[in-house]
């Protein structure tokens, strides 16, 4: 009797894991750039700060890069150096817009068809300093196209960031080597 319940039980856990997977949700005060120009967007960023996860934990020198892959997907080229051993890390992923393009909510997997999410909330004019939101409020990076950003552009990214509700005194101040 009790294993006519198993197999509903597994498939309604297998729907919720493949929709929990898809990536596509924004911190609920969040909202992705409109008009977001995804060729002006290619290329290397460097990570100015970022609230730390494992993956990026004890790196320095990090840079994303983005290009554009055959199938429409953009590339994602990610490379930071760990101090702790020595030696360069890198990660390549995919990312795909999850409404039109020219919004900024994207997702991006680094692991097969797992998806997490990538928002472009805040960016200037020249695309050069941008803000990112993660699916979460435990996921946030603030780039910029040179190793070093303006105090105005930090502080209003900083402050558009505890609107949201991120804890900002957890920031990440990544370091880039002039070698960089």
């Amino acid at each position: 009797m009790k294993n006519k319940y198993i197999a509903p039980i597994l498939l309604g856990v297998g729907i919720a894991f493949l929709l929990y997977s898809c990536g596509s949700t924004i911190p609920e005060k969040a909202t992705a750039v409109n008009n977001f120009d995804k060729a002006k967007y290619l290329g290397k960023w460097y990570e100015i700060a970022r609230l730390d996860f494992k993956y990026e934990k004890g790196l320095n020198n990090v840079t994303a890069e983005y290009s554009l892959n055959d199938n429409g997907t953009i590339k994602v080229d990610n490379k930071g150096y760990e101090i702790e051993k020595g030696k360069w890390k890198q990660s390549i992923g995919k990312a795909k817009f999850v409404e039109k393009e020219n919004i900024g909510m994207l997702k991006v997997s680094f692991f097969g068809p797992f998806y997490s999410g990538y928002n472009v909330i805040a960016v200037d004019q020249d695309y050069k300093y941008a803000l990112v939101a993660g699916e979460s409020l435990k996921y946030m990076w603030i780039l910029s196209r040179e190793t070093t950003i303006p105090e105005n552009i930090k502080m209003a990214y900083l402050k558009k960031a505890q609107e949201i509700g991120y804890n900002t005194s957890e920031l990440v101040w990544v370091k880039h080597d002039k070698a960089n």
